[in-house]
């Protein structure tokens, strides 16, 4: 064969840009970790099951008496419009005041992050991201040939003199920054949320910079101890887009998200969205609607929240029972926890040595598109029950322990050079914090 491979004869017949698109690790860990005897602390997936059945069968019925003809047909680019209105009610709960005429309806956050990605990133751009960031926001900024360059990021978010730095160094090399990707509430992977002070300041930087802000935000209404600070986008109309999710909130299985953008940008998303999919799911979006027009969707909301914040006091527990040497943050709201590991040990490295003990996490490594996050592990306490968070620690514990043991007994590092010498920057609290 003189063209392609043995696997795959189209293989030197694809664009270039594919060769950015790579295996998630989190998708890679869904086969093995649905098996039932395997605790999972992988996957970000939103406990449906607290969702009362008769809220969506009740919306479903309302849709296919009233309105069937229009759901089951094709719809407009931007999205149903009484949805759009609805979405205006739901971020004004964070301080946003907006129009339904600058929401684009989107087939999830996912598929919005795509569209903005799309609308401005050539081959060698750069964004600027978190350290560090959502594995599926760097995966589509790979897909689409962009340099992805993490900022520092502690305890109370993105650190502003940080990135003044990397925009700097990045401006002296020549190179094109065309927007910071940031999730400042209970960010994924991190737990963090980004003070307010941090919010004006990075909002600041990036304007006198020309620097445009794209704001993920599918947790921001699910906080546990206090609400997260006003988002960004109640701050500036104008240099934001904002993404937004009804996944979280509602049930992942509707598909239905949407990004509110500048009037300009947003002429540009509605393009893009009838390019790439023609309409935003229909019956999906009538659903919703009607689930928001009669539901008590914010008790609903409340009811996820209390569900979440016993999962993450019950992990808080389990870490500090089963492994009180090793630091980790405490998230307000959320789904994650973000474990440092001692400097010895390899999370990727780890994990199958850990699906053997019947636990799956998701190592550091996914979250940084440079090979850093060997050091980390990113713990979910969305989806398992308290009691079997608390059995997933103990196994994890195991592994761990049973690993440093290993390097007593041999005396050398299970990480990766590279990875050893890349190290997260977020600044864990203390575990003995409460």
């Amino acid at each position: 064969m003189t063209n392609g491979n043995s696997l795959d004869p189209w293989y030197d017949s694809y664009a270039q840009r594919t060769a950015g698109l790579s295996a998630s690790e989190v998708r890679a860990l869904f086969a093995v970790a649905s098996r039932p005897e395997v605790v999972s602390l992988a996957g970000g997936m939103p406990y449906v099951s607290a969702l009362p059945r008769e809220l969506v069968t009740g919306s479903i019925d309302r849709v296919m008496t009233e309105d069937a003809a229009m759901a089951l047909q094709y719809g407009g680019g931007q999205g149903l419009r009484s949805l759009r209105e609805h979405i205006v009610d739901v971020m004004s709960l964070e301080g946003i005041r907006a129009s339904a005429e600058d929401v684009v309806v989107t087939t999830g956050s996912q598929h919005a992050l795509d569209l903005v990605t799309r609308l401005f990133i050539d081959p060698g751009d750069v964004v600027l991201a978190e350290s560090p960031s959502y594995v599926g926001a760097i995966g589509v900024f790979r897909s689409y040939q962009a340099e992805t360059v993490h900022v520092t990021t502690d305890e109370h978010g993105l650190v502003p003199e940080a990135l003044r730095e990397a925009i700097a160094n990045l401006r002296t090399q020549g190179k094109r920054i065309k927007f910071l990707y940031t999730i400042p509430n209970f960010h994924n992977p991190a737990g963090v949320t980004m003070s307010r002070e941090r919010r004006i300041e990075v909002l600041d930087i990036c304007r006198s910079n020309g620097i445009l802000v794209l704001e993920d935000n599918p947790y921001g209404l699910l906080w546990f101890d206090e609400p997260a600070p006003q988002a960004i986008r109640s701050i500036d109309d104008e240099g934001v887009v904002y993404l937004g999710s009804f996944s979280k909130t509602l049930a992942p299985g509707f598909r239905v998200g949407w990004a509110l953008a500048p009037h300009a940008i947003r002429e540009k998303l509605v393009l893009a969205n009838e390019s790439a999919v023609l309409a935003p799911n229909s019956f999906g979006q009538y659903v919703v609607n009607a689930y928001l027009d009669a539901a008590d969707w914010k008790g609903q909301v409340d009811t996820f929240r209390g569900l979440y914040a016993e999962r993450r006091d019950a992990m808080m527990a389990a870490l500090g029972e089963f492994l009180p040497d090793l630091s980790w943050t405490k998230p307000n709201g959320g789904f994650f926890v973000w474990l440092t590991l001692p400097d010895s040990l390899d999370s990727k490295g780890m994990l199958p040595r850990a699906v053997k003990e019947l636990v799956a996490y998701t190592p550091g490594t996914a979250f940084y598109a440079d090979g850093r996050g060997g050091g980390n592990i990113r713990l979910s306490f969305c989806y398992p029950t308290p009691d079997q968070i608390r059995v997933g620690v103990k196994r994890l514990a195991t592994v761990i322990n049973d690993e440093l043991e290993l390097l007593e007994t041999f005396g050398h590092s299970t990480r990766p050079s590279a990875v050893t010498e890349s190290r997260s920057t977020v600044v864990a609290p203390p575990p003995n914090i409460s």
